[in-house]
């Protein structure tokens, strides 16, 4: 009964030592206190001539990325080129989502250029960099590079950017990606952040943008808990 009793104790600490291995996530991953996300050109004159993306996709999916944002209190940054001469302002939605907040307008195409967005981003004191915005090809390529070059890691959230055609907005991601970009979606960020079910906090945030922006996903939510009273993860 005492060597059962030893072998069964060894192997319940082998597990536990096991589990405690597992529950290491990888630095790569997006955490909220581990990043930056910054929103570049969602402007009407700028959503005109974009082609890669459906402009009411585009619209949801950055709105649902903005929110995502504000749930989990990620320093957000908000960024505009010539928005009261020539491009209009930011997506109202956006600014709904941020309504305290005024955007940095520009008048270079590359925000890195701006001294008053990099200041911004260099007093959070964070290494990661997550974007998005207009045009793919100009406007998120341009500031990728140069903050992939300044040492940052730069994240780049394909379906909330768009370019004038699907050749210029895919050439543009994969040159990010040969630089060392890493490609995401903006429901991958969501459920990123969120990572755990048990996470009560912003549980229930999580699913509420879900199941307004995230399709048919969303809707599963939706039906699992009128049918079933069915929540993710229990």
């Amino acid at each position: 009964m005492k060597l059962k009793t030893l072998g069964a104790t060894l192997v319940a600490f082998t597990l536990s030592l096991t589990a405690a291995q597992a529950a290491d996530p990888a630095d790569s991953l997006l955490t909220p206190d581990n990043h930056t996300l910054l929103l570049i050109d969602h402007q009407p004159q700028m959503a005109f001539a974009t082609k890669s993306i459906d402009v009411a996709e585009l619209r949801n999916n950055t709105v649902g990325l903005a929110k995502s944002a504000r749930l989990f209190e990620v320093p957000t940054i908000l960024t505009t080129v010539a928005a009261e001469s020539f491009s209009g302002r930011i997506f109202p939605e956006i600014q709904d989502v941020f309504p305290e907040q005024a955007p940095i307008d520009r008048s270079t195409m590359n925000t890195w250029e701006d001294d008053n967005v990099v200041d911004v981003i260099e007093e959070t004191g964070r290494k990661k960099i997550v974007m998005a915005g207009l045009w793919t090809e100009v406007c998120i390529v341009l500031p990728a590079l140069s903050a992939l070059q300044e040492g940052y890691d730069v994240y780049v959230v394909t379906d909330a950017s768009g370019g004038v055609t699907d050749e210029a907005h895919d050439m543009a991601v994969q040159r990010m990606i040969d630089a060392g970009a890493t490609p995401i979606t903006w429901v991958q960020y969501l459920l990123e952040l969120q990572r755990d079910w048990a996470r009560g906090e912003t549980y229930a945030g999580t699913l509420e943008i879900a199941k307004e922006h995230a399709g048919g996903y969303g809707l599963g939510v939706i039906y699992a808990e009128q049918m079933f009273n069915a929540k993710e993860g229990q």
